[in-house]
């Protein structure tokens, strides 16, 4: 059906009225958006297996609408993206780009990024060095293939635009990557972010150049070399304008509005990227720059920019910026490769960029006393590319310095180079996950470890209450504290990924003297000041930045390489309790679970008589190891441990292992000779709950329950008024779960 495009309607009078939405304006955009939305989920979720991040498909959802696939069906392509619906589908998506690339500004810590050494800056100057050399020799060859469509396309433009195609490093792919990997926390993953990070200014650095430098116009064939000259003058004027003047009025706004999301922050950043792109197109620049510079003078310090990324990047990323990766495919024809020659420059071009990236990466890393496994691995994780490769292409599209062969050929490459980035690691590069192990053996008194994961400065409280029964004179307590952050598909992730932790040294932030701890390091180091001297309580912070279905191999590895005694986690919400069953099923150590919502608003005991703990014993292996952690709590002479030990005949069968729990109890009372132990018989016949009831009659701190399924259902519905402590246990390698909740 033609349809008179001087004509276009954006909205439709409904099918009502004889008139077709498909050939308005707005109805076809959102069919369009709906399309694309789900080609690239659809993408996601096939390539999910592969640990393949999104941009991958992404990018072949695009191409799939696009003539390389979906495409070549002239109905598909009249209906769904006529030629007239294109300048609106663009417009839309260059929005998208605008703004997430004002995140991508926003993410990136200059000042930071100043201290990350300068083994970082050499492996960065490296990858970006021969792959550009490479580019630049084989652009006199390619070249050739452009000139049959655009034989007025500047050479020196030409071999820019391949050069900065080739040395390109996606610092947001390479983030979610290292995420997928486990590599964040590794000497690797910061080599290879810091590097990343010099290399992506680098990048913008040689593009805008590249779009500065005259190329082939229609309305004009020569272009005078002074053109270049002004533009990049009016550039360097520009970055020093946003610097020096707007960055101090920025700083002065939301000082002024006390870091606090006003309506008018919000309004004035939004109206600072578009006038900042306006200017940068103006000069002759390509609106991003203003967009990425924008982002650069945002001021890092504070929660502002943290919630400014959260207001707007599930919008930018979720929704629009999809569509600037289906426009791109849109013009990607990947049948233009054909024969022989086409195939061979695809090849070459790969070949290219992968030998320019590894080897130079590696060369350096080498130099710079880097194993060589590490330093090749850094070669693969340097060679991932992304939404900046796209938008090089799609800028050299529309310089016409690319033609359509050429446009396809870089699409492709920048597609195999990525994928092959998890595969390859994976293969070389098996890291010892947050250092190797520690020589000190936790199961003695003299020295005892536990890891305590936390989400929230609200999860500290009990935490800091429970570990403290563990405080004596006579031993030390080693506290690692693990702070678990979910890394999700969005842009700020990646500034998750910069204020990792590695064994509690520092990532990025080590480098900021000036760098503020956050809540939960505050809450610990108050507690730190105000406790009692005599309790020998070392605490030691880490960070887990991961997805939630793999968390719980961080906090597995943590507790195996810190042989820690037990593994307390915070209280999990819906989608949060994959972790917690994950780790109850994976670690070889006890797991200490806050099973109440509230918890975490309890108090840090206080007061100067003794608290009481009571240990529930029935029989089994269970409360065998209920037994061992109250022995070890009776050592603190604020504690009175309680042992209740219940006799049920009914009860006798399923957990009757007499003689080892005589052996047990024995063992029990002689540990805590000398000690404040009391010793209570109580007979109690029926029901699992009635002995719940019985425990809650007694004024305990804290009650200690080896696993039933009845009697810690019955304490989790908060039936009974007391903190429990319910341990789960597997006989096999003596291993033990526990579950720990307050006030419940």
């Amino acid at each position: 059906m033609v349809v008179n495009v001087t004509n276009i309607k954006v909205a439709s009078d409904g099918i009502w009225e004889g008139d077709n939405p498909l050939n308005c304006a707005f109805p076809l955009l959102i069919v369009q958006v709906i399309l694309v939305l789900f080609s690239s989920r659809f993408l996601a979720f096939l390539l999910r297996p592969l640990r393949q991040p999104k941009v991958v498909a992404e990018i072949l959802g695009g191409i799939l609408l696009g003539p390389s696939a979906l495409g070549r069906n002239k109905e598909f392509v009249e209906l769904f993206f006529p030629k007239w619906s294109t300048p609106i589908l663009e417009s839309v998506a260059s929005i998208g780009l605008l703004f997430f690339l004002f995140l991508v500004g926003l993410e990136l810590d200059l000042t930071a990024l100043g201290h990350t050494g300068k083994k970082a800056f050499a492996i960065a100057l490296a990858g970006i060095c021969l792959p550009f050399a490479l580019g630049a020799a084989i652009s006199l060859f390619l070249r050739t293939a452009v000139e049959k469509d655009h034989g007025s396309a500047g050479y020196w433009q030409f071999l820019l635009f391949i050069g900065v195609a080739l040395s390109i490093t996606a610092f947001p792919v390479l983030a979610r990557i290292l995420a997928e990997l486990k590599l964040l926390t590794t000497s690797v993953g910061q080599t290879a972010l810091a590097a990343a990070a010099f290399n992506d200014i680098a990048a913008w650095i040689l593009l805008a150049l590249a779009v500065a430098l005259p190329g082939s116009h229609d309305h004009q064939k020569h272009v005078s070399p002074l053109i270049s000259i002004w533009v990049l003058l009016s550039g360097v004027t520009f970055v020093i304008f946003m610097f020096f003047l707007i960055q101090p009025a920025m700083r002065w706004t939301i000082r002024y509005y006390d870091g606090t999301m006003h309506e008018a922050c919000i309004c004035l950043t939004l109206a600072g990227v578009l006038i900042s792109g306006f200017i940068t197109d103006l000069i002759g620049l390509h609106s991003i720059f203003g967009a990425f510079v924008f982002g650069l003078i945002i001021p890092k310090r504070g929660s502002f920019s943290d919630r400014l990324v959260e207001r707007i990047e599930d919008f930018v990323s979720g929704l629009l910026l999809p569509l600037y990766f289906a426009s791109s495919g849109l013009k990607t024809d990947v049948n233009k490769i054909r024969g022989a020659d086409a195939w061979g420059i695809l090849a070459l071009v790969i070949s290219t960029a992968c030998a320019g990236k590894i080897i130079g990466t590696f060369l350096m890393a080498m130099m710079c006393t880097i194993p060589a496994r590490e330093s090749l691995t850094l070669g693969f994780l340097m060679n991932t590319k992304g939404l900046v490769e796209l938008v090089v292409l799609n800028i050299g599209r529309e310089k016409k310095v690319l033609n359509e062969e050429m446009f396809a050929i870089l699409v492709v490459m920048a597609l195999v180079t990525t994928f092959m980035t998890t595969p390859s690691v994976v293969a070389i590069y098996k890291p010892m996950n947050y250092g190797g192990l520690d020589s000190t053996a936790s199961g003695g008194k003299g020295n005892l470890r536990i890891l305590a994961c936390v989400r929230s400065p609200r999860d500290v409280p009990c935490i800091i209450k429970l570990v403290e029964s563990f405080g004596t004179s006579n031993g030390s307590v080693k506290l690692y504290v693990m702070h678990l952050m979910e890394l999700i598909d969005r842009p700020s992730s990646i500034s998750m990924v910069q204020r990792t932790r590695k064994n509690g040294v520092p990532f990025i932030n080590k480098l900021c003297k000036e760098r503020s701890r956050d809540e939960i390091e505050d809450a610990f180091s108050t507690y730190e000041q105000v406790r009692d001297e005599k309790q020998k309580i070392k605490i030691r912070h880490l960070k887990s930045v991961s997805a939630l279905g793999t968390m719980h191999e961080d906090v597995c590895n943590v507790a195996e390489h810190k042989k820690v005694w037990m593994i307390v986690l915070p209280y999990m919400v819906t989608g949060w309790r994959v972790v917690k069953q994950r780790v109850i099923e994976n670690a070889n150590c006890s797991v200490a679970v806050l099973n109440h919502q509230e918890a975490g608003e309890s108090s840090i005991s206080s007061g100067e008589g003794p608290k009481r703990v009571g240990v529930v014993f029935i029989g089994g292996h269970n409360d065998r190891k209920a037994l061992e952690i109250g022995s070890r709590m009776a050592q603190n002479p604020k504690i009175i441990v309680t042992l209740l030990r219940f006799s049920d005949n009914t009860m006798a069968s399923p957990y009757c292992e007499k003689e080892i729990d005589e052996g047990a109890v024995e063992e029990f009372k002689k540990q805590c000779e000398g000690l404040v132990v009391e010793h209570e018989e109580i007979a109690v016949e029926g029901s699992l709950a009635k002995i719940a009831k019985a425990m809650g009659r007694k004024e305990y701190e804290l009650v200690i329950i080896g696993n039933r399924q009845v009697l810690t259902s019955y304490y989790e519905m908060g039936r009974v008024e007391v903190s429990t402590l319910v341990i789960h246990g597997c006989s096999e390698n003596d291993r033990a779960k526990t579950i720990v909740g307050d006030n419940v």
